[in-house]
């Protein structure tokens, strides 16, 4: 009896640990799969296009670059960054001293050659009287009568040097030709500047423009003559509307997108230059649809999206064309009906078939 129960036990062990592993494999097929959590998007048309609010700055429709006409060391700057402007108010000098020792110098010259012009005039005169009694020889007024010319000629060169030199004086004050606040200054007191270098950035009073980078994408889809809302960054309730001026023809090499001018229509005061500034436009509406770009895959090389069925709640893998992509949605042009439930999350760990559990929907 003994030798017997020693046998058994072993056999007894191997039976109950198979029964436990068919008892856990059977238990394993019969727990059901649990639906996996998707989010959603109910397609549907809109009649508006998108809106789309990108981020600028307030600039000056006209800038002026002033600079001396003549080189020169200022000596004198009474005017900065911020001040208001008007014309003909001084805004710098430069030291006068070589303009006025070169105005003293036409005025000289100027005396020497009308003095040279009585003189040939009077000699004129005389040989013209001695040749009608015949007292003198044609030579001599012909000579006369030349000297006469070059005379005249040697005082309107004297003359017109005169001028030069006046208008050197003056080109020693730097002067505002234009109404308008100083947004730059490039050079102070003590400096030598060169003829034509700036010196002062005057934005003119009249215009106000916003300034927007705006995407390829969007320019392209933009309606003709957009109206363009406008409002400061840090206080949305200072407004204006806007009209778009001028669009660049060449995009920035480096960020790729195009600068665009958008005319601001009576701006409030409060909207000042540099200020940053929100423009928003309504796009052009497309008979497509738009949905996240996060709800596009790829089924045989083709774009895709996951629609899930509403009665079994359980997902299939569809077919559309894409008609343009932007920077954050995807419009598609067919494939996708009114009312269409879109995956949106998750779809890279969907199969055909697949229960799935919505976690949010929206249009």
């Amino acid at each position: 009896m003994l030798r017997n129960t020693r046998v058994s036990l072993p056999l007894v062990s191997c039976l109950l640990l198979a029964a436990l592993i068919a008892g856990c494999g059977e238990q394993a097929k019969v727990e059901p799969q649990q639906p996996r959590p998707v989010r959603t998007v109910t397609a549907e048309k809109s009649e508006l296009g998108e809106l789309v609010v990108l981020t600028g700055q307030v600039q000056a429709e006209n800038e002026a670059a002033l600079a001396f006409r003549i080189g020169g060391r200022i000596i004198e700057r009474s005017a900065g960054v911020g001040d208001h402007v008007l014309p003909d108010q001084i805004l710098a000098k430069l030291d006068p001293q070589d303009e006025l020792n070169a105005l003293r110098s036409a005025r000289a010259a100027l005396s020497a050659a009308e003095g040279q012009l009585v003189e040939a005039r009077n000699n004129y005169d005389r040989q013209t009287q001695l040749l009608s009694r015949g007292h003198t020889t044609r030579v001599l007024f012909d000579q006369a009568q030349q000297n006469l010319r070059s005379a005249q000629s040697r005082e309107d060169d004297a003359q017109a040097q005169l001028e030069i030199a006046k208008d050197r004086v003056s080109f020693t004050e730097l002067k505002a030709n234009v109404t308008g606040t100083i947004t730059g200054r490039s050079a102070e007191a003590g400096e030598v500047v060169q003829p034509g270098q700036a010196v002062f950035q005057v934005a003119r009073i009249e215009g106000r423009d916003a300034v927007f980078d705006v995407p390829a994408q969007v320019i392209h889809s933009a309606p003709p003559n957009p109206e363009i809302t406008v409002t400061l960054t840090d206080d949305t309730s200072v407004k204006a509307m806007g009209r778009v001026r001028q669009v660049d023809p060449q995009a920035d090499p480096i960020t790729r997108t195009f600068r665009v001018r958008v005319s601001l229509i009576d701006p409030p005061a409060t909207m000042r230059l540099g200020a940053t500034v929100t423009g928003s436009m309504r796009q052009s509406a497309t008979p497509g649809m738009s949905i996240p770009a996060s709800a596009l895959t790829t089924s045989d090389s083709q774009p895709a999206v996951w629609i899930v069925d509403p009665a079994n709640l359980t997902v299939a893998l569809r077919n559309v064309e894409v008609q343009r992509f932007d920077p954050a949605t995807v419009i598609i042009s067919n494939g996708l009906q009114e009312g269409d439930i879109v995956v949106t999350a998750g779809v890279q760990a969907l199969h055909p078939g697949q229960k799935v559990r919505l976690l949010g929907a929206s249009s």
